[in-house]
């Protein structure tokens, strides 16, 4: 099983879109500095995430997401649906 999720950097105020397997995995690799994009911003915590049927329909959905990245729909999955 895949998700999808979204992190909020705790200093830059910047978020972050991906996928995985395991997110509580993904976001110790995050704060330890194992992801290039991500170093710079550190610490980072969960905001959102949502399960996915497989890793396709986890890929799509974080596609999605990003191509609203700031936009109203974004606004409303960080904040539990409301803008």
């Amino acid at each position: 099983m895949y998700s999808v999720y979204i992190l909020k950097s705790q200093i830059a105020q910047r978020y972050y879109v991906g996928y995985s397997g395991d997110v509580e995995e993904r976001l110790r690799k995050h704060n330890s500095g194992g992801t290039t994009s991500t170093r710079p911003d550190r610490p980072w915590k969960v905001v959102y995430t949502e399960v996915c049927s497989n890793k396709r329909a986890a890929w799509l959905r974080e596609r999605q997401i990003k191509s609203y990245k700031s936009g109203e729909a974004f606004k409303k999955l960080i904040n539990g649906g409301v803008a």
